[in-house]
């Protein structure tokens, strides 16, 4: 799972990743490490187990097109200021391209593009739907978030908990830009002296973009392929009988097909890394083998999504992360839903069970 959980495909050899970057010291606030010319990588501070996302600066003409900004804190403002007055050289911000909707990626698009007068580029349902989220911002967690924890099995306390967190995802999040200049897959557009193909991908977030430029060889996954853990694949109450795992799956196999193995890819965590299609073959057969032990485990007897744990992870679920672990369960038991090997049904207390079809 991503967000620091071990990757949950662990189990399964993992692929011996190329690593050109190792013996470099990392960015620090304020710094970039120079990918290729043109190219600076940054990093910015998160807090938790990741501690830092990665940043791009690409060369555009007279300033920078920034992809990915980090979450909306003063440290991260700060870590930025330093880094427009030092590894950027005082140039202005053409541009913010952000990969998709989640807070350390899009935490200060608003705050950058207000203050270099730029645009924000990005696919429309992630401007949308991070737009949704930012409105329940101080709302009180609605009837279908309570029904639908409920009906996972989850106990008075961790619904007491839902409710005492739910409207926080805009907190992280400086007030987006009224306007966006929409991301397109397929799509090619210039960035300086270069050219960069926009390829999307769905599971982690609704339609996240990478950037490919093929004449650097250089790859920005975002969270959609990254080396060391495991991107997080859920359903949330707002679809609860979406199948995103199915498309996680479909996005990997696509990204296998359509950008070549050679490229440098460029994560927004842990380090830059060769071995693009190794990686995205692990995470398939992570997955495919977290599907099959899932489904066993539910031929034995009938459960609910919370007592699927320990099919699925390699670490014990504490309150901190309940609900991320319920909608991963969730999202692999609706992927055997649609195969056709699960069936759900729900008792008299409104709670769901599932058993092997």
């Amino acid at each position: 799972m991503h967000d620091g959980v071990e990757d949950i495909s662990a189990e399964i050899r993992r692929p011996k990743l190329d690593y050109p970057f190792e013996t470099v010291p990392t960015p620090g606030a304020g710094d970039a490490v120079e990918i290729r010319p043109g190219v600076l990588w940054l990093r910015q501070p998160l807090g938790g187990p990741l501690g830092f996302i990665n940043v791009w600066a690409l060369a555009d003409g007279e300033g920078w097109a920034i992809v990915d900004t980090g979450l909306q804190t003063r440290e991260t403002a700060q870590a930025w200021r330093e880094a427009f007055k030092g590894a950027l050289g005082g140039k202005p911000i053409t541009r913010v391209i952000v990969t998709h909707l989640h807070p350390d990626h899009i935490g200060l698009a608003g705050w950058m593009t207000r203050k270099f007068d730029c645009r924000l580029w990005m696919t429309r349902l992630e401007y949308i739907q991070c737009r949704m989220l930012v409105a329940d911002t101080g709302r009180e967690a609605p009837e279908d978030g309570l029904r639908f924890y409920k009906a996972a099995g989850w106990d008075e306390e961790s619904i007491d908990n839902y409710r005492h967190k739910f409207g926080g995802f805009g907190k992280a999040i400086y007030q987006l830009p009224d306007s966006y200049r929409r991301l397109t897959d397929g799509e090619v557009f210039r960035i300086g002296d270069h050219d960069w193909r926009v390829v999307t991908g769905n599971g982690h977030s609704p339609d996240h973009a990478c950037l490919w430029c093929e004449e650097l060889g250089l790859f920005i996954s975002g969270d959609q392929v990254l080396p060391r853990i495991s991107s997080n694949v859920s359903v949330f109450p707002t679809e609860p009988d979406g199948d995103p795992l199915t498309d996680w799956l479909t996005s990997l196999a696509k990204l296998k097909a359509t950008v070549p193995d050679t490229v440098l890819v460029l994560p927004a965590h842990n380090d830059p890394f060769h071995g693009l299609h190794a990686r995205l073959d692990h995470l398939m057969a992570g997955h495919e083998r977290q599907l099959g032990r899932l489904e066993k485990s539910l031929a034995e007897a009938p459960k609910r999504s919370i007592d699927v744990f320990g099919s699925l992870f390699a670490r014990p679920i504490g309150p901190e992360l309940m609900g991320m672990a319920t909608g991963e369960s969730l999202a692999h038991i609706n992927c055997l839903i649609g195969r056709g090997r699960v069936v759900a049904e729900q008792d008299g207390d409104g709670v769901t069970w599932y058993r092997a079809a």
